[in-house]
């Protein structure tokens, strides 16, 4: 099958490099509303969470709340934070284990480890890129005390089947929705399924903040009023008009600016249209890519919504026709054609969790979480789910995320196309990225 000539040969990209503007790929879209609120802060000289009642800080918690169908939010500085102060509000002790998806971001991982809690990973789902509830039964020991269920890319996890986990054991079921504005699980929310669920407002996220920030939902009255202590330094200030500088409890300092919030206030007065819009822009590119033979396009249950925070797909040499190459070698093959097409295709996650250097040798806390039960984790795990979907994948990200990416979206589904219409060239691209079998001549 041959098509049209390659940009890496010579041809012409299918992406040319004015369709990338920052009117239609840029990311987060910043408007007048944007830069009033900022301004209107610096005007108020109110800076901090502590204004009563009416800040813009409370105001962010109470319509994200409103929005999620939580009785509670807690703003905080960023999602790594939000997890950290989940776990501790929730009474989840040092040396305890917490069930986490050995395919995610570090701050799933280190977030517990800072509150000295034990990572215990779990693989993931092959389809769905989330954890899979069967292998974190098998995982469940006298010393869980949580499941982190992280709905990756933007597609909530198989809560039904994690909440029955954890009421089965009586573990905490966080959810880590870092990714997952606006997405929904049998019609509720993200953010509204599990115990207590951490977002992240960061830059690149779907309701995004200018810089960090952070956001936890519960319905837990007690929870969350540990977490407003927690926020700042132990202190109670639910119901004071002033300041007292008493600390209850040993607590750090994790508030959210009026800056950041004002700014996240004004995206999430249109991060419903923006869902929408994205929603569409990238279903249209993949029913137009899902015709491709070995092209395994981002899957959505029919019994959940997906925020479409990062686009994976996945690559099967054997239904595209080609032998002789690794999953790696096609992968990078398929990277380099597409990037030189300007579509940038990347890798995201590039090894399991587990085998993060940080966590693999541990360095940096001296051993601890583990050391309070040597001996206990040496055990050796395989993530096949998870190595698999790192060696032959490739991701989508942030271009996307724009209202107005429809057209360049389609200009991407274009450059697939256009690929696919080459597999002869590409597959002798990645047979020489492919590493031969050892003792094997090349």
């Amino acid at each position: 099958m041959t098509g049209k000539k390659l940009a890496m040969f010579g041809g012409s990209r299918a992406v040319p490099p004015e369709r990338a503007s920052k009117d239609l790929v840029g990311w987060p879209v910043i408007t007048d509303a944007e830069r009033e609120a900022v301004v209107g802060v610096l005007d108020s000289g109110q800076f901090t969470s502590n204004n009563p009642g009416a800040g813009q800080v409370q105001l962010l918690e109470r319509e994200w709340a409103d929005l999620v169908g939580t009785t509670h939010c807690a703003a905080v500085s960023n999602g790594t934070t939000a997890l950290e102060l989940a776990l501790t509000a929730a009474g989840v002790e040092p040396g305890a284990e917490i069930l986490v998806p050995a395919f995610s971001f570090i701050a799933s991982a280190v977030a517990p480890v800072n509150r000295l809690v034990v990572p215990v990973f779990v693989d993931i789902d092959p389809v769905t890129f989330t954890i899979d509830p069967r292998a974190a039964a098998a995982a469940v020991t006298p010393r869980t005390a949580a499941i982190l269920a992280v709905h990756l890319h933007g597609l909530p996890c198989d809560m039904a089947e994690l909440r029955e986990l954890a009421d089965r054991h009586g573990l905490l079921l966080i959810e880590d929705a870092a990714q997952s504005h606006a997405a929904r699980y049998r019609g509720v929310r993200t953010g509204a399924l599990g115990d207590i669920a951490a977002f992240s407002l960061n830059v690149v996220k779907n309701l995004p903040t200018c810089g960090e920030g952070g956001l936890l939902t519960t319905n837990d009255d007690a929870l969350h009023s540990r977490l407003l202590r927690l926020r700042q330094f132990g202190e109670v200030l639910e119901g004071r008009a002033k300041r007292d500088y008493v600390s209850h409890e040993l607590a750090g300092n994790a508030k959210l600016s009026a800056i950041q919030a004002a700014f996240a206030r004004c995206q999430l007065d249109r991060l419903e249209d923006y869902h929408e819009a994205r929603d569409r822009n990238v279903r249209t590119m993949l029913d137009r890519l899902a015709a491709l033979p070995g092209l395994r396009v981002p899957h959505c249950p029919e019994d959940r919504t997906h925020a479409w925070h990062i686009l994976r797909f996945r690559f099967d040499a054997e239904a595209m026709g080609i032998e002789g190459v690794t999953p790696g070698g096609l992968r990078a093959a398929i990277e380099r054609v597409m990037r030189a097409e300007g579509v940038p295709l990347q890798q995201y996650q590039r090894v399991p969790l587990p085998r993060q250097k940080a966590l693999s040798t541990r360095e940096g806390f001296g051993g601890y979480p583990w050391r309070l039960h040597p001996g206990a984790y040496e055990k050796e795990e395989e993530f096949p789910n998870t190595l698999a979907v790192i060696e032959d994948s490739l991701t989508l990200q942030r271009w996307h995320l724009n209202p107005a990416s429809g057209p360049v979206l389609q200009d991407c589904a274009a450059a697939f196309e256009k690929v696919w219409g080459n597999l002869d060239r590409v597959a002798t691209l990645a047979r020489a990225m492919s590493p031969a079998p050892a003792g094997a001549a090349r």
